[in-house]
C-alpha cells in the first residue's frame, strides 16, 4: 500500500499537504444557483499565480482571503465545493487518487496537465476580471 492510500486520519502533516495535487481548481470563484447547483468559473482568487496555479501567499491565505478554506479532517465533510477529483475528497470517500495525480508520477504534473485538470494558463485573476461571473462558467477537464 502507498502512503497516499492510507486513511486520512493516519497521514502526518507532510503527507496531508502532499496529497494536494496542486490543480488550483479550489482557488476558482464558484456560483451557486437557487437549486444549490454549484458552477465553477475560470476566474481565480487574487492570490493565485494564474500562470503556475500556485498561491502567492499560501501560509497567510486564510487571513488575507477570509473565504479561503483550509482543509482539515474536521471540515472535510462540509466542504462540498471541492472538485470531484480532489484527492482529499476522494480519499475521504474511500476512493483512490486519480491515475494522473502527481503522486503517481513522482511529483510530475504533466499527466494532470495532459488530462486537463490543471488550471495554470486557463484562468484569469479576479483582480483583472471585469464582467459577469456567469459568463465565465467552465467544466473541467477543459
Amino acid at each position: 500500500m502507498n502512503w497516499f492510500d492510507k486513511p486520512l486520519q493516519a497521514l502526518n502533516h507532510r503527507e496531508w499537504e502532499a496529497l494536494c495535487d496542486g490543480c488550483g481548481q479550489c482557488c476558482l470563484n464558484q456560483l451557486l444557483d437557487e437549486e444549490d447547483n454549484l458552477y465553477q468559473t475560470d476566474v481565480a482568487c487574487r492570490l493565485l499565480d494564474t500562470d503556475k496555479a500556485v498561491c502567492s501567499d499560501y501560509e497567510n491565505r486564510t487571513q488575507r482571503v477570509p473565504s479561503c478554506v483550509q482543509l482539515t479532517l474536521e471540515n472535510l465533510d462540509a466542504v462540498y465545493f471541492m472538485p470531484k477529483t480532489c484527492a482529499y475528497r476522494l480519499r475521504a470517500q474511500g476512493q483512490p487518487i486519480p491515475d494522473w495525480h502527481p503522486l503517481r508520477h513522482h511529483g510530475s504534473k504533466q499527466a494532470m496537465k495532459k488530462a486537463g485538470y490543471h488550471i495554470a494558463g486557463h484562468c484569469i485573476s479576479e483582480t483583472e476580471f471585469r464582467g459577469e461571473l456567469e459568463d465565465r462558467i467552465v467544466t473541467w477537464p477543459l
